[in-house]
């Protein structure tokens, strides 16, 4: 009977584990930020695909930014290129949606930048 129970608790917890890999997001790239101008920036960074075939900015539980007025997150190609969203928040993991009519391999670069003063803040190369 304890070998049943024992087998049927593995299965239980394998199925899970498999909804999971299933439910998650598919990492295209990923980097890491390096501050800007002055700024400290840190953190993990990809472009992720999810089940639904949209392409995300996913700034990671690490990532953090030491403060700025009007900071964005946007996508470069060496060099900063394109607004996607303010940023949110100075700490932690957030997702950004990328435009359906913007083509992520277009982009080597994520960026958060300072829209007031026209400064990056920080910059994850993507490989």
């Amino acid at each position: 009977l304890m070998k049943i129970i024992t087998t049927l608790v593995v299965l239980f917890i394998a199925s899970f584990a498999s909804i999971d890999r299933v439910l998650a997001d598919e990492v295209v790239t990923s980097g890491t930020f390096v501050g800007k101008s002055d700024h400290v920036t840190k953190g993990s960074a990809s472009i992720e695909k999810d089940a639904d075939g949209n392409y995300l900015v996913v700034l990671g539980e690490d990532f953090s930014l030491d403060g700025a007025p009007d900071p964005k997150v946007g996508l470069g190609i060496d060099g900063y290129q394109k607004k996607l969203s303010k940023l949110s928040f100075k700490k932690g993991k957030q997702v950004y949606r990328i435009p359906a009519d913007l083509n992520p391999a277009d982009f080597n670069e994520i960026w958060i930048w300072c829209e007031r003063f026209s400064v990056p803040l920080g910059v994850a190369k993507l490989s």
